[in-house]
């Protein structure tokens, strides 16, 4: 057996052992990109080479593979990749003032440290640092809105709840309102998307940078029915949202930007279509004109908006020429 291969079966019998129902032959094809048959000699390697393998047929009709075997425990390959992991969203959560985040995500790697023998640990931390230094910046670059570490705290704290939250909105001594929190959207503006019952039942969205005060209280409270993050978060082009403004953008490419916007997901939900000539059309359905506007603008005249109407009027007199690169 290669050591690649001996690798791979270590970790199948890993997955195996720590995954609760166990690892099915479509799982194992996805971990580790090999064909179905490939797939079937690696459970036969499993069966054969360690103790305590069972398999069950699930409710699905699937065949999982489980293994029992408390000598996986002392089976402990090194683990840079999770160290890796571990540090760059750390460092991306501290960032974006998530303490408490930031806080757990380094506890976890130093668990993980701490269960090496001292010459490995010192040899994953170095090569974790190397990486990282040759990645450059484990943060998004560009410019961003300074969030409170506190504020984000209690935020999250009633979203663990849920709870409602007591917060100062808008300016610094404005009166403060009761919400009820629904999830967290992070971009370069953070938008905390929640209810306010003094304003009804429909979901709306604050600025977490202009939240100046937070409390999370002991108060649950009922989500909104059938409310889901992601429907909420693919109505709106960025994050922010504006329902006077939700219907199908349809923008098309010249032919000589076409490959390049090509490779770009503008929307989760987008439709592309190669026209004869060239250029490309994309057609979604959102809202937030304005963050489309700022996107638009990288694309010079690159792009033409076809719809809707108010987009076009807010791009037409900035298409420039002389970008000499695309986005």
């Amino acid at each position: 057996m290669s050591l690649t291969k001996a690798r791979d079966l270590i970790r199948l019998a890993r997955l195996a052992a720590i995954r609760r129902i166990g690892i099915s032959l479509e799982e194992i094809r996805e971990e580790f990109n090999v064909t179905h048959r490939t797939a079937q000699r690696m459970t036969e390697a499993l069966e054969t080479v360690f103790t305590g393998v069972e398999w069950h047929d699930g409710p699905d009709r699937r065949r999982r593979w489980r293994v029992s075997d408390p000598m996986l425990d002392r089976l402990r390959p090194r683990e840079e990749t999770a160290i890796e992991a571990l540090e760059i969203a750390g460092r991306s959560a501290h960032a974006e003032g998530r303490v408490r985040h930031a806080k757990a995500l380094s506890d976890l790697r130093e668990g993980l440290l701490s269960r090496l023998a001292p010459r490995d640990a010192l040899r994953t931390e170095a090569d974790v640092e190397a990486v990282l230094t040759s990645m450059g910046s484990a943060t998004k670059p560009g410019p961003r809105v300074n969030l409170k570490p506190a504020v984000l705290d209690e935020i999250i704290e009633a979203l663990r709840g849920p709870f409602r939250l007591r917060l100062r909105y808008g300016e610094p001594d404005a009166p403060e309102r009761i919400i009820e929190p629904h999830g967290l959207l992070l971009g370069h503006r953070s938008y905390l998307v929640a209810r306010q019952p003094s304003r009804g039942e429909t979901v709306i969205s604050f600025r977490t940078d202009r939240i100046h005060a937070a409390q999370a209280l002991d108060e649950s409270f009922a989500m909104a029915d059938g409310f889901s993050l992601d429907e909420y978060a693919a109505r709106s082009f960025g994050v922010y949202q504006d329902p006077a403004q939700y219907g199908e953008v349809v923008w098309r490419f010249t032919a000589d930007a076409a490959a390049r916007a090509a490779e770009f997901v503008f929307h989760p939900r987008q439709v592309l279509e190669a026209m004869d000539d060239g250029s490309l059309v994309v057609r979604f359905h959102a809202a937030g004109w304005l963050e489309m506007a700022w996107h638009l603008y990288q694309w010079g005249d690159k792009v033409e908006v076809i719809a809707p109407d108010g987009l076009r009027s807010m791009v037409e007199g900035h298409r420039r020429q002389d970008f000499n690169a695309l986005p």
